[in-house]
C-alpha cells in the first residue's frame, strides 16, 4: 500500500495568527511604542531587568506581523545562547516565519558573511576559523620563530599576548598606550610584540587562518574596501535589531 500523506500539527503559538493588539497585550505602554515604533533608528535606553529583550523579541513578531518578510530582519546578539533563545522566542510568537529570521552573534554572523562575500574582497572562501587556544598556539610559534621563548624569563606567555593582540584589534588603540593601560611591565619589550603580532599575522595568512577578532575586523574591512559590496549586503536587510547595543 503506497504511503499516504502525513500531516503534521503545527508547533502551538502564543498568539492567535495575525493578532497584532495580541502581540503588546502584555506589555507596559514603553514597550508597546518601542514594539510598534515605526520605520526610523531607535534606540532604547533601560536599565536591568526591564524587559529589554522581551521587548525586542515582541519588536521581531510585530514586523513579522506587519508583513516584514523573515528573512530581512537580522537580529544581532552577544551570545549564541541568547540568539538561539530570542529567535525561539520569537518563533513561538509568530510561528515557523520567526525561524527565517536572520539571526546571531556578531562572530557568527559576520562568518556567514565572509563565506558568502568574502572572496570578493580577497579572503579566499574556504579559510579556517581557529578558536582561542589555536590562536595562542600559532602565537607560540610566533614567539619561538623570533628567538623570544627564551630571550627573557618575563616576556609576556602567549595567553597575554593573545589578550593583548585581540585588545589591540578591538580597541584600536596604539599598542603602547595599551601596555601602558594594562600591563606596564612589558613596555620594555614593545618593539619585539610589535614584531611578533606582524608575524602572527602573516602566519594566519600563509595558512588561510582566521581568528574570531578577524571575523569582525575582516566583515568591516569588507564594508569598506568596497561600497558596492556594502550596498549589496546592506540591501539584504531591512530591519537591523542589536541586543545589549552599548556593548558594541
Amino acid at each position: 500500500m503506497a504511503d499516504e500523506p502525513r500531516l503534521y500539527r503545527p508547533r502551538p503559538r502564543d498568539l492567535p495568527a495575525n493578532d497584532a493588539q495580541a502581540l503588546v497585550a502584555g506589555l507596559n505602554p514603553d514597550q508597546a511604542r518601542a514594539v510598534t515604533f515605526e520605520d526610523a533608528p531607535l534606540l532604547v535606553i533601560a536599565g536591568a531587568g526591564t524587559g529589554k529583550t522581551r521587548t525586542l523579541v515582541h519588536r521581531v513578531a510585530h514586523l513579522i506581523e506587519r508583513g516584514v518578510a523573515p528573512e530581512r530582519i537580522l537580529l544581532l546578539t552577544f551570545t549564541r545562547r541568547a540568539a538561539g533563545e530570542m529567535l525561539s522566542r520569537a518563533e513561538r510568537l509568530v510561528g515557523p516565519g520567526g525561524a527565517r529570521v536572520h539571526g546571531g552573534t556578531f562572530h557568527s554572523v559576520g562568518h556567514r558573511l565572509l563565506r558568502q562575500f568574502g572572496g570578493a574582497a580577497g579572503l579566499p572562501s574556504d579559510f579556517t576559523i581557529m578558536d582561542q587556544g589555536d590562536a595562542q598556539d600559532l602565537m607560540q610559534l610566533a614567539r619561538g620563530a623570533l628567538g623570544l621563548a627564551k630571550s627573557a624569563k618575563r616576556f609576556p606567555k602567549k595567553e597575554t599576548l593573545q589578550y593583548l593582540y585581540s585588545r589591540h584589534v578591538n580597541t584600536e588603540l596604539p599598542l603602547d598606550e595599551l601596555l601602558h593601560r594594562e600591563v606596564p611591565h612589558f613596555l620594555e619589550y614593545e618593539e619585539q610584540i610589535v614584531s611578533l603580532f606582524a608575524d602572527y599575522t602573516l602566519r594566519k595568512q600563509e595558512r588561510n587562518l582566521v581568528d574570531y577578532d578577524d571575523l569582525l575586523l575582516f566583515w568591516a574591512t569588507m564594508l569598506e574596501a568596497s561600497p558596492a559590496l556594502a550596498a549589496r549586503i546592506a540591501g539584504l536587510y531591512d530591519h537591523v535589531l542589536v541586543d545589549e547595543y552599548q556593548d558594541t
